[in-house]
Order: structure tokens, then C-alpha cells, then sequence
């Protein structure tokens, strides 16, 4: 395949390259959570428009904004998408932009996605005479927390007409100038439970009378453990972890109730689908055979993040012309979860690592730690390889739409 290259992205984002760290750093500092996001999303929306974008939409599925760009060919449509929600931290970094506000921190680089994102839009919107066809620029709110921003804005008319999806995501523990793909399975199916058991209580010196809602926990852990190592084909992948385990508050007293909560990843359907289901039956049987009785709360969270193998050779090929093959990464699948899986249930595309770590900057910490930072070299990768994708697919369908 031969890439795209008369627009010299990565010259012109280098040129914007000041500002688009000046976004990041403001983002970093004025973090907001999940489903809480107020001005991020407000500054987002005023930004595309100064830059002349052709629609701007914000409050999709209340706290979203998505951005249109319409070529002056006809052709077909393609999304980008950035997420831009923060984590319940307390950032512990010691750097001119640390964040301003306790509890909250970009420790995922969220922050980093949508200032790279939004200086792509304005290089591209510079260009829009050279496009054939429509890019979509979607900024969401809330991928951390269940059930997501994508599901509603997918259900919020975001992917209408869209043709294909690519999204990076910065990765603090792949070294800058890499990128990281693979096609198939790359995040899993994240599922989360609560247990609820309850026994009878009584007096610690008189187990006989009771039925220990403790003991029946502690069987239940250890035999979930056998979902894995006896239910589910060795060469298919399952994590089932236990989070919490509550019961009881005196040392003399058996406990008449006990909670648990856990997680169930997968990456196929009947995986979940087996796992939920042995789940529920050791739970309700291992109360049973003591004398008890406990409840499966189970909810299902983001499917899994699945690339499709076209889009995902084409983003190959353009990530490869930047950053060359040598420093091409085939990742291994996680078991960690991204609602970027709502899109690909709705079009085709891909998800791609930018490697972001970098010792000399104090980029080594893995995300979601209070100390996370990236070399902010990285958006301009992030930038550079979604805008030629993006291009690149609407150059190999010009002139034809949907």
C-alpha cells in the first residue's frame, strides 16, 4: 500500500506544537471526573469552532462535543475520537501544570488525547479544499467510569454516517517513538459483581449455632478460582479477581452477613457468557451446601475492544511510515477495558498505542498512578498517525459515499 503523503502532517503539527502543549497543560491542571465534566467539554466545543470547524455539537448524551469537518471532495466519512475525563487521584507530581484540584488527576492521559486531537482538527481544518469526504471529531466525556460516555453518544447520533473509527491512546510504559497494534482482540470484556451472602450469627465461642456467612465467603473465593482452571479452555483467556470482602465487626462475634465484590475480564462472547454463568451457580451453591444462602449482582461492562483487520493493517502501514518498522510494537492483548468497543460495534477501525515513556521527563510511571506523566512528544504521534489514517482511508474511497 502506498501512504498518503501530500499533506505534511507532521511538519504542521509541529508547528501548532506549542499550543497544543499549552491545552494539555490547562487540562492537566482544571481535571474533571467522570460524568462531572463541565468546562472541559465547553472549552472543546469553543475551540473547534474558532478553528472553523462546519458543525459543532455539544451535550451529546449530555457532557460530549463532536466536530465535523466537511472536505471539499465528495467521499466518505471517518471518526477520531478523544477521551477527555480524569481520575479520583490526588496528583503527587511536583510540575508547573500539577493539578489544581484535590482528588482529581489526568493520570491516564485523557488530557494529553483530546490536546492532540484538537490540534489535528486545526491543522486539518486548514486543509478542508484537500479532503475527500467528512471527518468526525469526537471528544467524549466519562470512558473511566461504567457505563461510559460512548454507549450514549454512540445512541446520540455520534457514529451516524460514519464509514470507519481510529482512536490512540498515549502508553506510559511503551517508550516514545513506538507504536503499539495488533489486530483482533487488543482490551476485554470488563464485567464487575457483588456478593452477597447471608448466614446466621452468633456468638464466636458457639459456631454450632450459626451458620458463618465468613466461612461461606472464604469458600466462595476459592472456588471461583476454578472457573478459570477447569471451566474455561486453557488456551481462551479469563481473569475472575476479588476486590473487596466486608463481614463482621467484633472479634468474639460470627458474622450473620459478609459482601464481596469482584471482576470478570474475557475477550469472547461465550467466555463471558460461561464465566457469569458458573459464577452464579458456585456462588449460590457454595451458601447452599453450608446452610446459607448469598445473591449475584452481576453487571456487564464494555465489550470488548475487537480491531477489525483492514483498518487495522491500514493504520499499520501509516503508523510504520512515521515512526519506521523497527519501532512498530505487535501488543498483546489486556485484560483492562476502553468504550471505544461501542464505536467498533457501529463501524469498523481501529485503537493504536503511542508510546509516551520517557525516563529523562519522568514519564515512567504506569497509568492510574498518582506520579503518571507522559513525554508530550507523544501527541504530536498521536496526532500525525490518526490524521494519516484518516486520510489515507478517505484518499482510497475518494469519490465515493455512502
Amino acid at each position: 500500500m502506498a501512504v498518503h503523503t501530500a499533506l505534511p502532517l507532521g511538519e504542521l503539527l509541529q508547528e501548532l506544537y506549542p499550543q497544543v502543549v499549552a491545552w494539555r497543560r490547562h487540562f492537566h491542571q482544571y481535571p474533571e471526573l467522570s460524568f462531572q465534566e463541565e468546562k472541559t467539554p465547553a472549552m472543546i466545543a469553543q475551540i473547534l469552532r474558532e478553528i472553523g470547524l462546519d458543525e459543532v455539537r455539544e451535550k451529546v448524551s449530555s457532557r460530549g462535543v463532536v466536530g465535523k469537518l466537511i472536505g471539499k471532495k465528495p467521499g466518505k466519512t471517518v471518526a477520531l475520537r478523544a477521551d477527555f475525563d480524569a481520575l479520583p487521584i490526588d496528583d503527587q507530581k511536583e510540575v508547573a501544570y500539577k493539578s489544581k484540584v484535590p482528588g482529581a488527576m489526568h493520570a491516564c492521559g485523557h488530557d494529553a488525547h483530546t490536546a492532540g486531537l484538537l490540534g489535528l482538527a486545526q491543522v486539518l481544518a486548514k486543509h478542508k479544499d484537500e479532503i475527500p469526504g467528512t471527518i468526525v471529531f469526537i471528544f467524549q466525556h466519562a470512558e473511566e467510569e461504567n457505563p461510559g460516555g460512548a454507549i450514549g453518544m454512540v445512541a446520540d447520533g455520534a457514529m451516524d454516517g460514519v464509514d470507519a473509527i481510529f482512536g490512540a491512546h498515549v502508553w506510559s510504559t511503551i517508550p516514545y517513538g513506538h507504536i503499539g497494534l495488533a489486530p483482533g482482540p487488543v482490551m476485554a470484556n470488563t464485567d464487575d459483581f457483588i456478593i452477597e451472602v447471608q448466614g446466621k450469627g452468633g456468638h464466636g465461642a458457639m459456631p454450632h449455632e450459626t451458620v458463618d456467612s465468613i466461612v461461606i465467603g472464604a469458600q466462595i473465593v476459592n472456588n471461583i478460582q476454578t472457573i478459570a482452571s477447569r471451566n474455561v479452555d486453557p488456551q481462551e483467556s479469563i481473569v475472575v479477581s476479588m476486590g473487596t470482602f466486608n463481614a463482621g465487626n467484633n472479634f468474639n462475634v460470627i458474622a450473620d452477613t459478609s459482601r464481596l465484590t469482584g471482576t470478570l475480564r474475557t475477550f469472547t462472547a461465550e467466555v463471558r457468557d460461561l464465566g457469569e454463568r458458573r459464577l452464579r451457580e458456585i456462588v449460590e451453591g457454595t451458601a447452599a451446601l453450608n446452610g446459607g444462602t448469598a445473591v449475584l449482582h452481576y453487571d456487564r461492562g464494555y465489550p470488548a475492544l475487537i480491531n477489525t483487520e483492514a483498518e487495522t493493517e491500514l493504520m499499520h502501514q501509516v503508523a510504520a511510515s512515521i515512526v519506521g518498522e523497527d519501532h512498530m510494537i505487535r501488543v498483546k492483548p489486556v485484560m483492562g477495558g476502553e468504550d471505544f468497543s461501542y464505536y467498533l460495534e457501529k463501524a469498523p477501525g481501529a485503537y493504536i498505542f503511542i508510546g509516551a515513556g520517557n525516563p529523562e521527563v519522568g514519564a515512567t510511571y504506569a497509568h492510574h498512578h498518582p506520579m503518571f506523566d507522559i513525554d508530550e512528544r507523544a501527541m504530536l504521534l498521536a496526532g500525525e498517525a490518526l490524521g494519516r489514517t484518516a486520510l489515507q482511508y478517505l484518499y482510497e474511497h475518494e469519490g465515493t459515499e455512502e
